[in-house]
């Protein structure tokens, strides 16, 4: 058999396209997959949800301000303001430590000295603020302190807390936005001594429709996520009830808040504690007698009954304030 004379030229301008065809298509897969992976950060590799891509961004057109309700914690304090500067600073986040010091006479009021430091907080410059226990320190690093987009951010959850694991739980660390915080008219100055102000807050924000959102897909659990360094014995609760207390306290405050909350500023110092800086504000708090003799205890109005959050921890939850009358 004859062939034409090109018949062989042919054959070959095929193969050779073929061979051209599929080079290309390799050095194309190739290619793409070398710009996949110079693409891909540890960032993006990291898939631990919506909480994680939060940890890592960059937060420096906020300013955070913790806020943190302090009395007679020394010790505590030594060790929180270098610790918790460093984790924030990890997380590239502009921020300002505020310790506001209740100076007076009167039992602890941890809101009081919540919404002191709000109002303090915001003329330094921060547009949100963390609600911060000088007890409790975070340890896993993929806990955000970023700017909470969508609402408040429950940072001790209480499926990570240490101690306390009711539902309703949003004390610790919880990131309040100004606008959030304003419009609930912050917390209630109604509870001197210690338990059920968070509680109270809580309904307040669930009153005003507001969003808690709170960490997910983090697997160091409770015993590893925060370091608790309460100590029960040593650190005391002031748990007495007197006068009509109880009563009170176990309804939603409607007359009490930011707007009111009556206090001196007798002296305020900028410190440094292995190089991280904190401000002291020195704070004296009004208390209206009439309005809530409770914020001074005498030995024979003290309820025999103490109140333990944790024994009660499934009767605080929204049923038990009940609406102001």
């Amino acid at each position: 058999m004859t062939y034409p004379s090109n018949f062989f030229l042919d054959v070959c301008f095929r193969f050779f396209r073929i061979k051209v065809i599929l080079c290309c298509i390799l050095i194309t897969f190739i290619v793409g997959c070398l710009i996949s992976l110079s693409s891909l950060t540890p960032d993006q590799c990291n898939c631990n949800g919506e909480q994680t891509k939060q940890h890592f961004l960059n937060n420096r057109e906020h300013k955070l301000g913790i806020v943190v309700p302090f009395r007679d914690r020394f010790e505590e304090l030594l060790e929180f303001v270098p610790h918790l500067h460093n984790f924030l600073k990890a997380q590239n986040l502009n921020h300002a430590i505020y310790v506001i010091n209740q100076v007076d006479q009167y039992r602890f009021n941890r809101a009081s000295l919540i919404n002191v430091g709000f109002t303090i907080a915001v003329a330094g410059g921060c547009d949100y603020i963390a609600m911060h226990d000088v007890d409790l320190l975070p340890m896993n690093p993929l806990l955000s302190y970023a700017y909470p987009q969508k609402g408040l951010f429950h940072v001790a959850s209480p499926q990570l807390h240490p101690r306390y694991h009711y539902s309703t739980f949003v004390g610790g660390i919880l990131l309040v936005k100004r606008e959030d915080f304003e419009k609930v008219n912050g917390m209630s100055n109604k509870y001197w001594g210690w338990g059920l102000e968070d509680d109270e807050f809580f309904v307040r924000l669930k009153e005003a429709g507001l969003n808690i959102s709170r960490p997910g897909n983090l697997t160091s659990g409770i015993e590893g996520t925060f370091r608790h360094m309460h100590d029960r014995v040593w650190r005391k609760r002031d748990m007495a009830k007197c006068y009509n207390q109880r009563e009170v306290t176990r309804r939603r405050d409607r007359t009490t808040g930011l707007n009111d909350v009556k206090y001196i500023i007798q002296s305020q110092y900028q410190l440094t504690i292995n190089s991280a800086s904190v401000d002291v504000i020195n704070v004296a708090l009004k208390c209206n007698r009439t309005m809530t003799p409770w914020c001074l205890c005498s030995e024979e109005n003290k309820s025999s009954t103490v109140y333990s959050k944790t024994n009660h921890k499934d009767k605080l939850k929204q049923k038990n304030l009940k609406p102001a009358r």
